[in-house]
């Protein structure tokens, strides 16, 4: 996993050297520390791929330590630690993590684990597009997001608002939405697609789409 940036937090020195190395070895980039304070310095300092967090660790312990986290990074976490009873692993996840492995553990399985956890989070960033600070539309459910909140739109406004994202910053004619919007059994509607506009408009903000005179719209990127 190259350029994939690990932070390990383990106290016990012999087994984070013995991760490290492993981890290293495959590609990734590790940076270790071995208390709570240390791990927090880092997570403000850097920006990290992924968490490998063991739980009892001097200063803060690791649940308490990724609810603060989490604050400001939303990395994938993976508790490494010996405590295996199911309160504890509810703890966990409560806390914020996305995976939980105890110890003793095989190196090549926390390699598949964090392989796993990786691949599952850069799916879920492709398939997001980021439009301002405050929204972004998510391909797959074909969602509209503003303030982290689902915008309710009808389907014909997410048809535009996938062309428009499709092409930014190109003028697009009034055919080719046509063609996008309505179905060949449909009678195209100037006056709807004024209101699908307007209302995209009041999410995205106004000037976000362009109108081209006598020819059709422009969504600025």
């Amino acid at each position: 996993m190259q350029n994939t940036n690990v932070l390990l937090l383990e106290d016990d020195m012999s087994l984070s050297e013995t991760i490290a190395e492993y981890l290293e070895d495959e590609g990734f980039q590790v940076t270790a520390v071995y208390n709570s304070d240390e791990a927090l310095d880092k997570i403000y300092e850097e920006n990290f791929d992924i968490l490998l967090l063991d739980v009892m660790v001097p200063g803060t312990d690791g649940f308490t330590l990724l609810r603060q986290i989490r604050q400001r990074s939303d990395a994938p976490a993976i508790f490494i630690t010996s405590l295996d009873s199911v309160e504890n692993l509810e703890k966990g996840f409560a806390s914020g993590a996305d995976d939980y492995i105890r110890k003793p553990f095989a190196l090549k399985e926390l390699k598949l684990r964090m392989e796993t956890l990786l691949k599952r989070t850069y799916e879920a960033k492709e398939s997001k597009i980021a439009i301002n600070e405050k929204s972004y539309f998510d391909i797959k459910s074909g969602t509209l997001y503003v303030d982290g909140k689902p915008v309710n739109l009808n389907q014909k406004e997410i048809r535009l608002l996938k062309l428009f994202l499709k092409h930014p910053n190109e003028q697009i004619s009034h055919e080719q939405i046509y063609e996008t919007l309505w179905d060949y059994n449909e009678t195209p509607s100037d006056m709807a697609l004024r209101t699908y506009i307007k209302n995209l408009r009041k999410y995205l903000g106004k000037e976000r789409i362009e109108s081209i005179k006598r020819y059709g719209y422009k969504f600025i990127k």
